[in-house]
């Protein structure tokens, strides 16, 4: 129906039908075309991409432990977000790959260490066991005591 009030026309489309059925698109297609025209003055004779974006501090030292660059100054000043998103995966496998190998590490510290423990009989339950016999100990001087005690 709204089709067929504005015809047929691109130019009717986008500048009245789009920006009341979709408000905040609208607006942020505004925000982002100030913020182009922002880049444009900041560095003159750049056009920037749909998806670019200045890296911070932590992206660019993610960059560097990617492989993607070699040093922090190599580093462009406006980099893609699929550059970013690549980098940030391949350190998120490298940082998975580094826990898995700590995890079997301390599993095989705690196999060898528990070995060890076993053949000097220092086991859980005989440390619980001489636990409870020193309390026994303990109540049974106490009883004595209260039972030797003159009133």
């Amino acid at each position: 129906m709204l089709g067929g009030l504005l015809g047929r026309s691109p130019g009717l489309w986008r500048w009245v039908a789009w920006p009341a059925l979709h408000p905040a698109r609208a607006v942020g297609d505004k925000v982002k075309g100030a913020r182009d025209e922002a880049l444009e003055t900041a560095n003159p004779g750049y056009k920037p991409f749909k998806n670019d974006r200045k890296p911070t501090n932590f992206d660019k030292k993610v960059l560097v432990w990617a492989g993607r660059f070699k040093k922090e100054e190599d580093i462009p000043k406006h980099i893609s977000s699929e550059v970013l998103d690549a980098a940030r995966n391949s350190i998120r496998i490298k940082v998975c790959y580094i826990m898995i190998a700590l995890t079997l590490l301390g599993c095989l510290a705690m196999v060898i260490t528990g070995k060890e423990a076993a053949k000097r009989d220092h086991t859980l339950l005989r440390m619980n066991m001489e636990k409870k016999a020193k309390w026994r100990a303990e109540v049974e001087k106490d009883q004595e005591a209260v039972v030797g005690k003159p009133q």
